[in-house]
């Protein structure tokens, strides 16, 4: 291993460590927020989101079925899939292919415990827009997400608007970043909207 190579994977180690570090505190955090608060947050986010006019003209969009610590989008998924598009994520392998949603009842637990669509037939056509959950976001549109690198291989094939959502704590001045990690182009919170 050479001097270059040795300096790089340090660095890597280094921001792997911190970004775990981050992980710990959120899941700390999350502990402790409210009921009401989670709904509360999560109205005030995605009634930013349906006012916005790109929103709004978007025929096709990827959303995802929250699990119990993200921002909730059961209600928002099925709201818009009667006007549009609906897609949701499926893990398969290493990678996320996407699927139609139709109903909460065609849902079933797919390989990492995450709700998906319970269909053989993967999305194929154009995306307009991508709504992604992370376990933090920071000023500058990063994304930390959980480390499995799905969204971030996912986002490299594809140039689409990225719009990450989270809770007002999930917001950070800065996170630590990987060469791989995809930014946002914006960033909803309760109370703050970041443009990168």
């Amino acid at each position: 291993m050479n001097k270059h190579t040795a300096l790089f994977s340090e660095k890597n180690e280094k921001v792997n460590q911190e970004k775990q570090q981050i992980r710990e505190q959120i899941s700390d955090l999350k502990k402790h927020i409210s009921p009401f608060q989670i709904l509360q947050e999560s109205e005030k986010v995605f009634e930013r989101i349906e006012l916005m006019p790109e929103f709004q003209s978007y025929n096709t969009v990827l959303m995802y079925w929250s699990t119990d610590d993200e921002l909730p989008t059961h209600e928002i998924v099925k709201k818009w899939s009667k006007t549009k598009v609906i897609l949701l994520p499926s893990v398969s392998g290493e990678n996320l292919t996407l699927k139609k949603f139709s109903s909460e009842e065609q849902l079933r637990r797919g390989q990492l415990g995450i709700w998906e669509p319970e269909t053989n037939e993967n999305y194929k056509g154009i995306v307009d827009l991508v709504i992604v959950p992370g376990i933090a976001f920071d000023l500058a549109g990063n994304r930390l997400g959980r480390g499995k690198g799905y969204y971030d291989r996912f986002f490299s094939e594809l140039k689409i608007p990225k719009w990450g959502v989270a809770f007002d704590f999930q917001l950070l001045p800065i996170i630590p970043v990987s060469e791989n990690d995809i930014k946002m182009n914006k960033v909803f919170t309760a109370s703050k909207l970041i443009e990168s």
